[in-house]
């Protein structure tokens, strides 16, 4: 089964990526989800953020813009919170994984983010980045609730420049012109795919997840 990451940065299109490769039947796991229900009441990470960072659970659940405020712009904090949840989302991926492969799935996409920024193209086949001009993002972000010029630089200042993750993809998925033209983005790309060989799942059993990973000689790692 290959492995696919999708990744682009904030206001790219890449939730309607998503929902493209689930119209082709082709399973995606979505990060960002998977960290809502960590978060969620009940969720397997609201009693580690709590003790981790007091007062932002309410009703059972993390208040999402309490903790925002104990962490953004705040490295180190921010560290702290991706030491528990990573490893929560690493071992749902997993998982996921796992299904597919069950399932007899010849591909399998993981939806993630900050994939280049963690290295998380260690753990895939192919990365395929969601792209647009920078005027369409910022203009399709600054139409998000709550959403300020201010908080969207200092998300980006976050996130690996959109020139450099083209440069580091293996298929550049276009968005800025519609959902016609990333659609055929998309319908070539999986056509190519069908003809690669998988190679990274399933993936190597280890204490520290991280560290089971090495990137082949010819990709880059992060910040190279």
């Amino acid at each position: 089964m290959i492995v696919l990451g999708l990744t682009g940065s904030i206001a790219m299109g890449k939730s309607e990526a998503a929902r493209m490769l689930r119209r082709f039947d082709i399973p995606v796991f979505d990060s960002d989800a998977a960290v809502h229900s960590l978060l969620a009441e009940g969720g397997g990470a609201v009693d580690a953020v709590a003790a981790a960072f007091p007062g932002v659970v309410q009703n059972g659940a993390v208040d999402r813009k309490a903790l925002g405020a104990q962490v953004f712009g705040k490295p180190d904090k921010l560290a702290q919170l991706e030491q528990i949840l990573h490893p929560k989302v690493f071992d749902a991926q997993r998982r996921f994984l796992a299904d597919a492969d069950q399932k007899a799935s010849f591909l399998a996409a993981l939806d993630i983010p900050l994939l280049f920024e963690t290295g998380g193209e260690a753990k895939v086949d192919r990365v395929a980045v969601v792209s647009a001009p920078a005027p369409v993002q910022k203009a399709r972000a600054l139409a998000r609730p709550g959403m300020t010029e201010q908080r969207l630089n200092a998300v980006l200042a976050q996130q690996l420049p959109d020139a450099e993750k083209r440069r580091r993809a293996d298929y550049i998925l276009n968005s800025g012109d519609g959902k016609r033209p990333m659609l055929r983005d998309i319908t070539a790309m999986l056509r190519d795919l069908q003809g690669v060989k998988a190679g990274v799942w399933p993936w190597p059993v280890a204490d520290d997840h991280w560290s089971t990973f090495a990137l082949p000689a010819d990709r880059k790692p992060p910040h190279a």
